[in-house]
């Protein structure tokens, strides 16, 4: 059975930082191309940042680049998402995902493959 569960979420003043981790049970994150979401109330899903298998890319939406970082770490089969300088419009519920793809689009965002996996989601809530 597969479950990746992330943590690492919480309250935080703006211009601060948190680290997001999504352990992965039931599947290799080497095997998958690995990324985040975040959802925000009363907006759509966001793709915000994909690691494919091969780990040779990383890959950011518009609205995060030069202040997300992901990265993994295969020995624990975990997925990080380092976010510096958060804003008020980073807050959001923040999903870990394990997809067939994932590719730079040239206008700037992430185009996704199909979604084989969700985490469960932890609440990213940024104070102005």
């Amino acid at each position: 059975q597969v479950q990746m569960v992330e943590s690492g979420g919480g309250l935080v003043q703006a211009g601060g930082s948190l680290r997001l981790s999504c352990t992965a049970s039931g599947l290799s994150i080497d095997n998958l191309h690995m990324g985040w979401f975040r959802q925000a109330p009363g907006k759509e899903r966001e793709g915000v940042s994909c690691i494919p298998w091969s780990g040779a890319s990383t890959y950011y939406a518009d609205s995060v680049k030069g202040r997300f970082t992901i990265s993994r770490d295969s020995a624990k089969n975990t997925l990080y998402l380092q976010m510096n300088s958060l804003k008020p419009e980073d807050t959001a519920m923040y999903y870990c995902a394990a997809s067939t793809e994932c590719a730079q689009h040239s206008r700037g965002y992430i185009y996704w493959g199909h979604i084989a996996y969700w985490g469960q989601g932890t609440q990213v809530t940024v104070t102005s």
